[in-house]
Order: structure tokens, then sequence, then C-alpha cells
């Protein structure tokens, strides 16, 4: 854990209130007294995400990541926690001094800022040498191109020399370690080869984060030399799938939508035409992380990928995951023109406006595309097609979204949408008769212990438990009551011991009856603070957002309560029964007193 102490920890939370925070990542709209949005760690339609401003919390009863403010920004920024911390600090105005970092996390600390330091060395060292006699060939390049002078200091276009070592050397004469300047990425070692520039002889596109600081590179060769492009690795500063180039300069563009390109060429043509909302993915396919990413600027994509084949097939794969994203998705039109560069070169700004204003819609352009590999005048070909739309249509919200696009194909593809919603029920069947694979079995969660001795301890012999989903619900049951009714501690622990829960349950347990014992508030967003290991954040947070509304009255779920409290029972004593680790008058002794506190349990009554 950091040094940094408990009460600055709590100041930095308090102070950042959590409906703030992760309002400013996504859209939410205020629900009774919680705030819902689309969840940013899973793909949905429907929002399942919810910020609850009392607890100070979220919890996504889809995917069930949970946790603080904290927590938050640990998984969406990709953050250590001491980063989250501090970040949040400089944003309540907190000063957290530097001789509350443990040793560990000043390490890391500094090595991520040597990193950027070493990116932002570089980036002048190739703005430098694009200037000098050396770097006219990438000049003339960039000029060619089209590019002016102003353009190419905008986004700090450079040059890469030809000799593999000249960027080392000049790293190396500004103070850099070896060992910091490999794990940049920028510099590469190999055991026949020694240590070389990753770029040599390549015109060199910096690659900035959302604040503006350089954390990675694009180069493209000179001349014929294979690979056209390198792009630096990811590391500890740069990771491909959260973040995009360009989107530094066009997340202020006053635009409601962004124009997604494939390369780098095509966003700084488009800037320099006037579109400042232009940009792109990292030399890879666009991911989750990219489209989360975007939906964090609430705006329209306007797909603008190259003409052929690879490009439409890309846009393709594209609109689909653009649009589980809940946002609004169109395809630009580029035709007979490979790609935006060479559309605005041959015509104008002003025709590739017109183009924006044409473009298709997403997914009308994927049921198109679909089309185009059926021959439609083929009566069998053509119900092939229909079939394949109808399970298209599937995939969106039923109700009024399915059922304007159900309208719209019928009408473009000339079939009535009676015969278009039967061929819709025919393929829902279909689909509901296909096995589905599970990640986690119907009856049972894996559910692992976050502190590695408890097994010993306890008795139950396994660090990781397997429970049905009925026990686990049971246990989550419990401690809700436990946490949220005074003095249940009290009357329970008449009844029910530590070694009782199994894996997370009996740590959330332990954590919440100390709390209780030292007199203090249940604080769901602190307690959250006291669990490292992802699991446990979700089960406290699937605790705190435990529901009760099925009983309607204090009889009820006293009722509830009482049975939770017997199945436990009846759980530990299966357990013990099953025991053989155990000397079998121990095992005896142990269900005799299980067997009178379950007698005790069902002569009481409770009321909540």
């Amino acid at each position: 854990m950091a040094l940094i102490p408990d009460e600055t920890i709590e100041s930095v939370r308090e102070n950042n209130p959590i409906e703030d925070v992760i309002g400013s990542y996504i859209h939410l709209q205020k629900k009774g007294s919680t705030l819902m949005g689309l969840c940013p760690f899973h793909n949905e339609k429907t929002p399942s995400f919810s910020v609850s401003p009392s607890r100070q919390m979220f919890y996504c009863f889809g995917c069930h990541a949970s946790g603080n403010v904290f927590t938050f920004l640990m998984k969406y920024e990709n953050m250590t926690f001491p980063e989250s911390v501090r970040v949040l600090a400089e944003r309540a105005g907190i000063i957290i001094p530097e001789g509350e970092e443990s040793e560990e996390e000043r390490r890391k600390r500094s090595t991520r800022e040597q990193l950027l330091r070493i990116d932002k060395e570089a980036a002048i060292y190739f703005y430098h040498a694009l200037r000098s006699d050396e770097g006219k060939d990438a000049y003339s390049y960039f000029a060619d191109r089209g590019l002016s002078d102003e353009t190419m200091k905008n986004f700090g276009l450079g040059y890469s020399r030809k000799y593999r070592d000249d960027l080392y050397k000049y790293l190396k004469g500004k103070g850099f370690s070896d060992e910091l300047l490999i794990k940049s990425g920028i510099i590469s070692f190999k055991e026949e080869t020694g240590i070389h520039d990753l770029f040599w002889n390549r015109a060199m596109f910096p690659i900035q984060d959302l604040n503006g600081k350089v954390i990675g590179f694009g180069g493209r060769v000179m001349g014929d030399g294979k690979p056209k492009y390198v792009n630096s690795p990811e590391s500890e500063i740069f990771l491909k799938s959260r973040n995009m180039y360009g989107l530094f300069i066009a997340r202020r563009t006053k635009r409601d939508y962004f124009i997604l390109c494939e390369g780098y060429m095509d966003v700084i043509a488009l800037h320099q035409a006037g579109f400042d909302n232009a940009i792109a993915s990292l030399g890879t396919a666009l991911t989750e992380g990219h489209c989360s990413l975007m939906k964090r600027f609430g705006k329209k994509v306007y797909i603008s990928y190259d003409s052929d084949e690879a490009g439409s097939n890309a846009a393709v794969r594209a609109v689909p995951m653009i649009r589980a994203f809940n946002i609004d998705c169109f395809v630009i039109n580029l035709s007979p023109y490979k790609d935006p560069d060479e559309f605005i070169k041959a015509l104008s700004a002003e025709e590739f406006e017109k183009r924006i204003e044409e473009a298709e819609n997403g997914f009308l352009f994927t049921v198109r595309k679909a089309s185009e590999r059926y021959d439609l005048r083929d009566p069998g070909e053509k119900t092939r097609f229909f079939s394949e739309a109808a399970r298209m249509l599937l995939t969106l919200s039923a109700g009024v979204e399915r059922g304007a696009y159900l309208s719209a194909v019928a009408e473009k593809y000339n079939v009535s949408e009676r015969d278009l919603k039967n061929l819709l029920i025919k393929e829902s069947e279909v689909l509901s008769r296909k096995p589905v694979r599970k990640i986690i079995s119907p009856d049972t969660e894996n559910i692992i212990s976050l502190n590695e001795d408890n097994s010993s301890k306890t008795g139950s012999g396994l660090q990781k438990e397997r429970i049905s989903k009925g026990m686990a619900e049971t246990y989550r049951m419990f401690l809700h009551y436990l946490c949220s009714v005074p003095g249940m501690l009290e009357r329970s622990s008449l009844y029910i011991a530590e070694e009782d829960l199994p894996g997370v349950y009996r740590d959330i347990y332990v954590v919440l009856k100390n709390e209780i014992l030292a007199g203090r508030e249940i604080n769901p967003a602190r307690l959250i603070s006291l669990f490292p290991d992802e699991k446990g954040q979700q089960e406290v947070g699937r605790i705190f957002s435990f529901t009760d509304e099925d009983y309607d009255s204090s009889e009820a779920r006293g009722k509830a309560f009482k049975e939770a409290l017997l199945r436990i029972k009846k759980e530990r004593m299966a357990l013990l029964s099953g025991d053989g680790g155990d000397s079998a008058e121990n095992v005896y002794n142990a269900l005799m007193d299980e067997r009178r506190k379950l007698s005790d349990i069902q002569r009481t009554e409770f009321v909540i």
C-alpha cells in the first residue's frame, strides 16, 4: 500500500465527487437517486452502469465492475492506485508531499516521467532533423503531399536520420540509461546487432495523448524499404487502444462529430483542409477501447476509410463496434478516390463536406455490403440475403430502433415488412436453439479468497472454492443486511462465524466486522479502497447494490434473512461432513455445535 496517509486519501476522495469525475468520461442520466450510463468496461446498448452519489461508488449490473472514484480511474486510464490518487489530488488542488510516496511508487512515477522525457527529446530531435540538410527528402515528401510548413509544425512532423544509432547517441548524451531507452521502445536491443534505433531514414509522426504529451511515434520509410510503416511498441506510457492520432486537437472541435480515418496522413490532410475533427487509430484495427474513448466526447462518428476492398471490409467491422457504444455512425463514400487526402486534392474541401452530408447510415451500409455478396436476381440467393439481413436486424434493440431499420431495409430491397418480420421471427427461433458457450457455469461461480492463507485457518482446505449462484446470492444478502441494519452484527454473531463464509465473502465479513466494532460508519467508497483485488471490489459493489424490493415488509425481509442464515449453516454443516482432514471426534463435536446454532436460528424471529 501507499505511504500516502489514509486521511489524505480520504480527503482526495471526498473532494472528487464520483458523479463529477465519471461524468467527465461518460454520459450519465439521473434515474431516481442514482445516475445511469453505458458501461465503459463492456459493450452494451442498454445502460446498466450505475453511479451512486450517496454511496460514492459505481456498479455495473451487466459485467459487475465496481469501485470508487480511484478504482474507476485505475480501470479506465490503466493507472496504479497511487497514480489515481495523485491525478485526483491535482484535480482537487490537494498537495501530496513527495515524502509520502513509498520507494516503489517513487520508482514507478520516476520511470513514467523519464519515458515521457525520452519521447519529448526524441520528438525535438526528429523535428530539427527534418529541417536540416539530411532531412530534405523527408521534407520534400511532406511538401509533395501538399502539407504546409504550418501544418508540419502543428503536428510536430520530423525525420529520423539514416544512421542506425544516431538517436541513441543523442539520447545517451542527454543522460538516459540504456535500460530506460530500451524500455521506451524507440531504442531496440538484439544480441546479434546490439543497441540501435527503432526508426531510421523515416518520415516521423509524433503521437500525443489527450494532454498533448508525446507518448510514441509512427515512421514511414523513405524509399522502397520494408516495412512501409513502423510504430512504437506499447509501453508504460503508450497503449494503442487507449489513444488515437489527432484526438488531442480534435477533442476541442466545435463540430458534433469525429471523422475516423485509417492513417496519419489522412488525419493531417483533413485538418489542413479545415476538418479539425479527424482522428485515426494507431497502426491497429479499431478496438473497443477506441470506441470508449470516442464515446467519452459524445460525438457522432463518420468513417472515412480507404474506398478499396480492404477499407470497405474494415468499415464493415468497425460499424457494429461503434454502434455497440450507442454512437451514431455513418460511412463516407470517397469513390472514385482512394482516401480523404486524395479526394480533397482532386476535388476540394467543399466537395468533401458534401460527401459528409450524403454519408450513408452505418447499419444500412453493412446491410448493403452484405447484399453485394449475393446475386439478388436469383430467388435462392435473394432469400439467403434476406435471412442474413434478418440476423443483422436482430442485433438491434427491439422496439423503435429495430422497427425503423426493418422498414428502411424492406423499402430499399423491395420486400414487404411483413415477410421480413416473419424472417426475423424464424431467425430468432434458430438462434435460440443454438447452444450458448458460457464463461461461467449457470449454476456456479468461482470465488477466490483475497487472503492466501485463509484456507488453512478456516479448514476449508481450498483457496479456490466453487459456490452455487444461489449460495453466492445468500452470502450477499447476509452481508448486505449486516452493513445496512444497525445491530445486525451483534445478533448474527450468535450464529455466524468467519469460517461459515467462503473466499471473498469471508474477507468482506472480516472487514465489515472490524469496521462495525471500531464504531466507524460503513462507507461503501472507503470499503472498496480496502480491497485491492478486483474480485473483492466487484463483490463489495454487488453487496451494496443488492436489492430487497421483492420483500415488501419488515416481516418478509426478516424471513428472508432468517432463511439466509439457515442456508449458510446448512452449507457449513455439509462442508464439515465431507471434511476428511480432521479427526472423527472433532468433526462430530463441530457438527453438534452447528446443529445447536441451526436450532436456535429456527426458533428466532427476525424483523428488519
